[in-house]
């Protein structure tokens, strides 16, 4: 499958949104077109939007696979029922995307062979992206940003679709430009933001 093939889908309804959301301080429940991700109501969008990088990554997988994939709450309300998400019941804080249990959904659910990378080296990203597998990577979310020094690695997760000599390039559900929605970096930069782990799909 060509890299172009891949759909470009991001964890926020309205793409052009996204740099007002994360960079302005805009309330994420102003999204006008909230009800296209499959959330029940405004309140739960408003909860759950900024923690779906990686449900938004398995419906670009879906798509790419054979154009039909559920809405994101439809993958969210999956994912939970397996527990790759938990909830705090104390403080409601969310804590996920939890590989493991996230690797069984997709394989039981959409027959999607799944596997856990917890220590992922650059070198061996690059040979599944050879071997004709998608990556997950965990990467910093300023990646979307690379210009700028990366500030950390990892808490964030982008697909990886395909190496093209030394650049890789990849989906960012939280792409706040269509560039960084759609991105292509040298391999030694994305390495900067990426913090060696991840899920690769088949």
């Amino acid at each position: 499958m060509s890299e172009p093939q891949f759909p470009t889908i991001t964890q926020y309804a309205s793409p052009d949104l996204i740099a007002a959301f994360v960079y302005e301080g805009r309330d994420s429940g102003a999204d006008p077109r909230w009800a296209e991700s499959g959330a029940p109501d405004l309140d739960t969008y408003r909860r759950w939007c900024g923690h779906m990088c990686g449900i938004a990554c398995l419906r670009m997988a879906l798509l790419a696979r054979n154009g039909d994939a559920p809405t994101l709450f439809e993958l969210l309300d999956g994912a939970r029922k397996y527990g790759a998400y938990t909830e705090d019941p104390d403080t409601g804080a969310i804590h996920g995307l939890i590989y493991a249990p996230f690797v069984q959904y997709v394989g039981d659910v959409h027959a999607l062979a799944a596997e856990v990378h917890p220590h992922l080296a650059m070198p061996d990203l690059l040979t599944l992206l050879a071997s004709g597998r998608l990556v997950m990577a965990s990467v910093h979310k300023e990646i979307r940003r690379p210009e700028n020094p990366a500030p950390g690695k990892g808490g964030h997760l982008v697909l990886v679709t395909g190496r093209h000599g030394g650049t890789v390039q990849f989906r960012n559900p939280s792409g706040h430009t269509g560039q960084a929605r759609s991105a292509t970096l040298p391999v030694g930069e994305f390495a900067e933001f990426f913090a060696g782990r991840g899920v690769s799909l088949a």
